[in-house]
């Protein structure tokens, strides 16, 4: 009866974990949206399966490994927050695999993509034609973002985290002249700005703190 109890016990002290780390994370459930995410969840179900039916493991080492564990993802999370670098390293980063309607193969290649991969995936866009994209992006998560010829915007963030994408500034035809007057315009630093969005010619931005 004893044993039933502590893996109870343990079995609670892992929920709990669970319900911790979501809240804060900020993410509503389990579901990954980055690799590291999958990571995380993978680890954290190996040390509550390899624990909870090792009696020679108490609940307070148990208690401290979750701890330790927790604090751990926080700080990658507050690294990653916090460095452009860091994020591309742990999550990877975006991909070029076409552009102006020419395949880029040792892109591809890099990222073993198979020309089936490629078109199926354009097929989902909603594109059957190489020479009509103007650029075609493979997102850390697996996802093709496609841009064709005649868009007038490109639907690709301009800043993200207070970090500029250079190369959707060089799609959208625009320098670090238009950028920072576009900034200035708005009232706010580059490093402010949590979002920014190129729609219509201008540039939307969404800043940590409102004005």
């Amino acid at each position: 009866m004893l044993t039933y109890s502590l893996v109870l016990a343990k079995l609670a002290l892992g929920l709990l974990c669970l319900v911790l780390q979501m809240n804060l994370l900020g993410k509503g459930n389990l579901a990954p949206s980055s690799a590291t995410d999958q990571v995380q969840n993978y680890v954290l179900g190996g040390i509550i399966g390899g624990v909870i039916y090792n009696n020679a493991i108490s609940i307070l080492d148990f208690l401290l490994v979750l701890i330790a564990w927790t604090l751990l993802v926080l700080v990658l999370k507050y690294l990653k927050m916090n460095s452009g670098a860091i994020k591309d390293f742990v999550d990877g980063s975006p991909a070029v695999l076409i552009e102006r309607g020419k395949i880029l193969m040792d892109e591809c290649m890099r990222h073993g993509m198979l020309a089936h991969d490629i078109t199926l995936k354009l097929r989902m866009a909603g594109v059957y034609y190489i020479k009509d994209v103007k650029r075609a992006v493979l997102e850390p998560n697996g996802q093709l973002t496609v841009i064709q010829y005649g868009e007038q915007n490109a639907r690709y963030p301009l800043i993200l985290d207070g970090q500029l994408d250079e190369d959707i500034l060089e799609l959208i035809e625009k320098d670090r002249v238009w950028l920072n007057g576009e900034l200035r315009a708005a009232g706010v630093e580059l490093k402010d700005v949590y979002i920014g969005e190129y729609k219509d010619g201008a540039l939307a931005v969404y800043p940590y703190e409102s004005a």
